[in-house]
């Protein structure tokens, strides 16, 4: 089985019959924080962010609503349930359950899991500790053109994070 990451807040999502796609926004929640060093952006999604979750809650045209005479009502993207979710993290805060990169939402317009996840939202960051455990050789080969060592030896680079 391969790794899958965890979902937090601006995830990318779309619906299967919308036209563009939306950012997730964690509502249910406000103390659990991943792959944000700071702890103040990525909140953690879970199975309990239901309901309008979406920074612009819509999709576009939702082409399970066609309208008399052509074109489409735009989407109202409202969450009613999640499934793929991890269910061996649960947070005290919300009895929520980890929300993975696979896991999919249903909307009463779409039907079952219509909502897929893009993009789980979270980011590398480089660290200090990072960059002082690189190899030389492979900064190099990434910097080819800039010295990274001061004359103690020290990383360049550090000192500017």
């Amino acid at each position: 089985m391969s790794e899958k990451h965890l979902v937090c807040q601006g995830a990318i999502v779309k619906c299967n019959y919308g036209a563009t796609p939306d950012k997730l926004k964690v509502l249910t929640q406000a103390k659990r924080y991943i792959n944000d060093k700071e702890g103040s952006k990525k909140l953690m999604a879970t199975h309990m962010d239901i309901g309008t979750t979406f920074e612009k809650n819509t999709f576009g045209p939702c082409k399970m609503q066609p309208l008399p005479g052509g074109g489409f009502k735009p989407c109202q993207a409202v969450v009613t349930a999640w499934s793929g979710f991890y269910d061996k993290i649960t947070l005290q805060d919300n009895n929520g359950k980890a929300l993975l990169e696979d896991s999919k939402a249903t909307c009463p317009s779409g039907g079952k899991d219509c909502i897929t996840i893009i993009n789980h939202g979270q980011t590398a960051e480089v660290s200090q500790k990072n960059v002082e455990n690189a190899d030389d050789e492979v900064l190099a080969e990434l910097f080819p053109f800039v010295d990274l060592k001061e004359e103690d030896g020290s990383l360049l680079i550090i000192k500017n994070l």
